[in-house]
């Protein structure tokens, strides 16, 4: 079922965007190195640099790791090696930056570059980088289609860093994730995180952590949406907020009901407001769940606790929301499609 969800996630829409947010968002993790290759490749790119030495690559590699371990120490699901060790050690400041590109270079990419390609066991059909040469003297390229996805995409970075933020919290939680609920703050537009001990943390932009799996999309519509700005999307509930008071038991906040809506879809003229969606944008939450479910926790773990264990009892689940709300709501809402539809 995982396979088969991550290849309808690329295939529907077989774009570089598509291709890049499968690393991001399926790739198996043991480390989270390629999330810091990732905004590495695009701190090149941005700079325009299409060929650097390990040397070059190490700084930001680097950097991006030192300062994620400040506020999240564990990197990895096993052991701390060599080059986690180093990066600990310069954040300690016992340590110099030296000694911290040298620790990279002999460490770490022992894995990540034949890694960083492969999601769910199969190489992607593009490649965004090639390594060349042996040992201390290797060479990365960055290839046309790294470039290209960041001129269309620059929004890339924000998914990467909200999902590397989602994977340390759930390996942070560790065995007790099943006691640490997902929610999201209206207040701050970012999930956060409660666990048993009713501790309190921000996790990650919301729009930032959504926007992959939607791939830059307005849930309903389809036309193209910005995160930021005067033009930036919604946070939407897909069943309205207004059901709390009238559905209990159900966490209408949680990550299972959360979609990104353009401006227009969500409270423009004719927009969705308070009114039920029809039955096809149903299927297309029953879908996007799937997509997230089909990644790593604690999105996944947290859509599950709140919807159900297996994929017909969350059809179920929504089903039932769907008759509860329209009983309470009457109104159902539509709206004309204003792009493809790639998810």
């Amino acid at each position: 079922m995982r396979a088969s969800r991550i290849a309808e996630f690329q295939e529907v829409s077989p774009s570089l965007e598509s291709y890049w947010r499968s690393v991001i968002l399926f790739g198996r993790n043991a480390s989270t190195y390629k999330f810091a290759l990732s905004r590495s490749l695009e701190d090149l790119a941005c700079k325009g640099k299409a060929d650097v030495s390990l040397d070059e690559l190490a700084a930001p590699f680097s950097r991006h790791m030192c300062e994620h371990m400040l506020v999240a120490p564990k990197q990895a699901t096993g052991r701390p090696g060599a080059f986690i060790e180093t990066c600990a050690a310069y954040n300690a400041g016992t340590v110099d930056e030296r000694k911290l590109i040298d620790a990279t270079i002999s460490a770490g990419f022992s894995y990540v570059f034949k890694a960083f390609h492969n999601v769910n066991g199969r190489e992607l059909p593009v490649r965004f980088f090639e390594v060349s040469g042996r040992g201390k003297q290797r060479r990365i390229a960055l290839t046309d289609e790294c470039f290209r996805v960041f001129e269309a995409s620059p929004k890339m970075g924000a998914e990467a860093e909200a999902r590397w933020g989602l994977v340390e919290h759930a390996w942070e939680a560790g065995v007790s994730t099943s006691l640490v609920s997902i929610e999201y703050d209206a207040g701050k537009g970012a999930f956060y995180s409660t666990d048993n001990g009713a501790r309190r943390r921000s996790l990650a932009s919301a729009k930032a952590a959504l926007n992959g799996y939607q791939k830059g999309q307005c849930f309903y519509c389809y036309a193209d949406i910005e995160l930021e700005g005067k033009q930036a999307c919604d946070v939407d509930h897909f069943f309205p907020h207004v059901l709390s008071s009238s559905i209990s038991g159900v966490n209408m906040d949680g990550v299972w009901n959360l979609v990104l809506a353009c401006p227009e879809c969500n409270r423009g003229v004719g927009g969705k407001f308070v009114r039920v969606p029809e039955i096809a944008y149903l299927e297309r939450l029953s879908k996007r769940n799937e997509f997230l479910i089909s990644s790593h926790h604690p999105l996944r773990e947290a859509i599950i606790a709140q919807t159900g264990a297996t994929e017909g009892e969350r059809r179920a689940f929504l089903s039932r929301m769907n008759r509860l709300a329209i009983d309470h709501l009457i109104h159902r809402w539509s709206t004309t499609a204003r792009g493809d539809a790639t998810f």
